[in-house]
């Protein structure tokens, strides 16, 4: 992209929530290692930069691939370029002690080359020094909230069988609360329409209860059967409130008084019935997982564009290259592809659908569950 780092400076509000996250974790992280250092630390300090540069390539980088994809080198791109400059070169100071020789490789590539004036080995820089101006705690605390539910998410969409492409309603969390900018880097990471964030979980989660054989078996022998099947009748919910209240349940089975404890019911969370749920600590994350047949049909047009573009990188086309797209033996696909052309030719390039026929780079498909012809074609 022929970015000049010595020349372009982005503007000020071209820095997205994600560059501000990411220049404050490292001078957090600058602070943490130069004070670390100077007490030795250096297994603590050296798993902290590891955790970063995890974060950096799984997060950040992940999140802003389409930024790097953009036209010319201004606006939204050029910050994301500026802010991932700086935390390389940042990381290679940082890092100069720990891996000296593979910093130097860096230094040499990301600055030598592009500074004019720089000096001419990393080693004879200062160790960087944390700019406190760009910490934001509060935010670096939302970013890690962020995390955890979009991993909750996933385990939740795996839990379901529901394909990341397959848009969904709405997602609920218990356990934080998140601003509507931070709130969006979730819905749109978990593609998810809409992200609400509750006090309280029972209206999608429960708990299924059975009997601890080990302390009823000596009291009710017999009863054993009966307690397990009119536990399964109760509230599980209400039953743990009880038990967390520190008072027992009670009820009659032939004439006898059931009292029953904390020890005596083992309690396992379980979601209601068209919601999958997945928890960590306090933290609750619901999805529902109730397709309408408008989520469905959104799902396959999530599903066309994705096997286009491989389609078009694997038929060696260039990122900017006009092409005609084909659809043929699936009336289904076919009336989706017509329903949404508007959308699916501003994805990927295409001049053109053209239906009951394929040329070009011709793949067959089965889209969920649905077996169809795609054909790809570079218009002249």
């Amino acid at each position: 992209d022929d970015y000049k780092p010595a020349e372009l400076k982005a503007d000020e509000e071209d820095f997205t929530l994600m560059d501000k996250w990411a220049l404050s974790k490292l001078n957090s992280l600058v602070k943490y290692v130069d004070e670390g250092l100077s007490e030795y630390k250096i297994t603590e300090t050296a798993r902290a930069i590891q955790s970063f540069v995890d974060e950096l390539s799984n997060w950040y980088v992940r999140l802003s691939r389409e930024r790097f994809w953009g036209k010319g080198m201004e606006g939204d791109k050029l910050a994301a370029f500026e802010t991932l400059y700086t935390v390389l070169t940042t990381l290679c100071g940082l890092c100069a002690p720990y891996i000296p020789f593979m910093t130097e490789n860096m230094y040499q590539n990301l600055v030598v080359n592009n500074i004019p004036g720089a000096k001419e080995s990393v080693h004879l820089t200062d160790f960087p020094k944390a700019d406190m101006s760009l910490v934001d705690k509060e935010l670096e605390d939302d970013m890690e909230a962020v995390i955890a539910i979009v991993q909750l998410g996933r385990a939740c969409r795996n839990a379901a069988n529901i394909k990341v492409r397959q848009p969904i309603a709405t997602m609920y969390i218990k356990g934080a609360a998140l601003d509507e900018a931070v709130s969006e880097l979730i819905a749109d990471e978990l593609n998810v329409k809409a992200v609400r964030f509750v006090t309280d979980a029972r209206d999608f989660t429960t708990y299924e209860l059975k009997p601890q054989m080990r302390t009823l078996g000596p009291r009710y022998g017999k009863l054993l059967g009966r307690i397990g099947a009119h536990l399964k009748t109760m509230d599980g919910n209400a039953v743990v409130d009880a038990f967390e209240r520190g008072e027992t349940v009670s009820f009659e089975l032939d004439g006898t008084l059931v009292e029953l404890g904390k020890d005596d019911v083992l309690t396992r969370p379980m979601q209601k019935e068209g919601f999958v749920a997945q928890m960590d600590g306090d933290m609750t994350v619901v999805l529902d997982a109730n397709l309408t047949p408008e989520l469905i049909e959104e799902g396959y047009v999530r599903e066309l564009i994705s096997k286009i573009q491989t389609m078009r990188k694997e038929a060696g086309f260039e990122v900017m290259d006009k092409i005609q797209v084909y659809v043929k033996d699936n009336k289904v696909i076919e009336d989706i592809m017509k329903a949404h052309a508007e959308e699916i030719q501003a994805e990927v390039l295409a001049e053109k659908l053209l239906t009951d026929t394929a040329q070009g780079y011709v793949k067959s498909w089965n889209i969920n569950s649905q077996e169809v012809t795609l054909g790809v074609e570079k218009m002249n």
